[in-house]
């Protein structure tokens, strides 16, 4: 049974608006429960994709941040375009690198990077995350096993230049924190197993906001919009947004 993928969403609540980001290799479902939730709370959320995401893995080698920087600007302009002043940014992993990134591009009324990465990994090891990526995607597509280990073998002969470029855009964010003033909420995931912690302490240090804080979720991995702590999360949030100076 192939199984319809998510699409991006708009959840209308109020004037006060908030982007949701997802993840590399995510998608907007990583958000969607934070959305349907800050939406009963009188927000208005939109959650963009990134280009080659939500789509099969083949389109992703194809395309790259500044492709995925891209819908992210068009995404904070979709907002504004619908007579949203003011808007918050929420992201995960790499959503949460580009909701650092437009606190220092673009006016921004609070940030909340979450379990967000400021450190390189190897290449080798991304790698292995879009190979496992491709596998699974390949699975909720119904595929059997043996058409799948062929598109996977199809599928290691692509060039991976996303990776190169996707180091050179965690760097570049990682120089540029101390540019950012809006208030900031970092979130991380103690049992955070895809990207150095020590991240979380980076951008909370480095960050030149005077309302800052950040908090540790004790029993949650990576994808902590997702994770058993993510009704906690979701009171943090709100909490930190109803601090802001609307």
């Amino acid at each position: 049974m192939k199984i319809s993928n998510p699409k991006p969403f708009t959840f209308e609540g109020g004037e006060r608006a908030v982007l949701l980001l997802h993840g590399f290799t995510g998608n907007s479902a990583d958000v969607r429960m934070l959305g349907r939730f800050l939406e009963k709370k009188g927000y208005t959320c939109h959650a963009p994709h990134y280009k080659g995401h939500g789509v099969p893995p083949e389109e992703l080698v194809h395309t790259g941040p500044e492709d995925w920087w891209q819908d992210v600007m068009n995404g904070y302009q979709f907002l504004k375009d619908r007579g949203h002043q003011e808007i918050a940014v929420a992201g995960l992993s790499l959503g949460g690198v580009f909701s650092l990134k437009l606190g220092y591009t673009v006016p921004i009324k609070g940030i909340v990077p979450m379990c967000a990465p400021m450190y390189i990994k190897s290449e080798e090891v991304m790698y292995q995350g879009i190979l496992d990526y491709a596998r699974e995607y390949k699975k909720h597509e119904g595929k059997t096993p043996e058409q799948i280990e062929q598109e996977m073998v199809d599928f290691q002969k692509t060039p991976m230049k996303t990776l190169k470029a996707l180091q050179g855009l965690i760097a570049d964010v990682r120089e540029n924190v101390d540019m950012i003033y809006s208030p900031t909420f970092v979130v991380q995931a103690r049992h955070d197993k895809m990207i150095n912690t020590e991240s979380a302490n980076i951008i909370y240090n480095e960050v030149e906001s005077d309302m800052k804080k950040i908090k540790w979720y004790e029993e949650s991995g990576h994808v902590i919009t997702l994770d058993k702590e993510r009704e906690q999360l979701h009171e943090d949030i709100f909490e930190f947004l109803e601090q802001l100076d609307w």
